[in-house]
């Protein structure tokens, strides 16, 4: 009788364990099954920015090089696919080792910006440019540096002193008064000293190209799309 009972309290007890563990598979499936429709919803709307992402990198790229294809030759600057618009062209940009703009490079800034803001700022655009970066870029060189931590560190004082120049060069354009609230709000000055070499075929340092100034659009499509990676990671 007393072996009865324990038989009986025994299936009872892997009965509740049965019922526990088919309970906790059915709550782990439901999880997965979440999981897994959150991802395929968040992978739609990844697909959806990238894709309203290089509509809109593709049609400002074709306007910005409608208006400026004539001029790039002249000013020595290039305009990339990725929307970095560079002007390397050293002997129009600065003096060696100096922060203040030679007279060629402010002419050339004021013909090219408020060319340039007007594109952006049009109604087609200016909703979705999140950012506006002046970019100062050097060799990494520094003539008589102790050594290449020395040099890295005096190119980055002047790469941010040529930005900030080339910034309040531009805010100072009547031209942008109109619209000096909007650029207020986006444009930043970034020195980057060295970071950002451009090497030739034989991955050796480009110096001369290397030397460069560029503006660089950041889209709010880029910005969302960072926001959802970050959000399913």
């Amino acid at each position: 009788m007393l072996g009865a009972e324990i038989e009986q309290e025994t299936e009872e007890h892997w009965i509740a364990v049965s019922d526990l563990m088919s309970g906790l598979m059915m709550l782990f499936l439901l999880i997965s099954v979440m999981y897994l429709v959150i991802v395929e919803r968040k992978n739609d709307e990844i697909e959806r920015v990238v894709v309203l992402y290089e509509d809109l990198r593709e049609e400002l790229y074709e306007d910005l090089l409608a208006e400026f294809d004539e001029d790039l030759p002249l000013w020595g600057a290039e305009l990339g696919e990725d929307l970095k618009f560079r002007f390397t062209n050293t002997s129009l940009l600065f003096e060696e080792g100096e922060s203040d703009l030679k007279a060629e490079f402010s002419a050339i800034l004021s013909d090219f910006f408020p060319r340039y803001s007007a594109i952006l700022t049009s109604e087609e655009y200016r909703d979705d440019i999140l950012e506006l970066r002046i970019e100062g870029h050097t060799s990494s060189s520094w003539s008589f540096a102790a050594d290449s931590d020395e040099a890295y560190m005096r190119n980055m004082a002047l790469s941010q002193e040529r930005t900030r120049t080339t910034l309040g060069f531009l805010f100072a354009l009547e031209t942008v008064a109109h619209e000096k609230s909007w650029l207020r709000e986006r444009m930043t000055a970034n020195g980057l000293s060295s970071s950002q070499l451009i090497l030739q075929e034989d991955g050796l340092e480009d110096a001369e190209r290397s030397r460069r100034v560029e503006f660089v659009v950041i889209t709010d499509a880029e910005k969302r799309l960072s926001t959802i990676l970050e959000e399913i990671r």
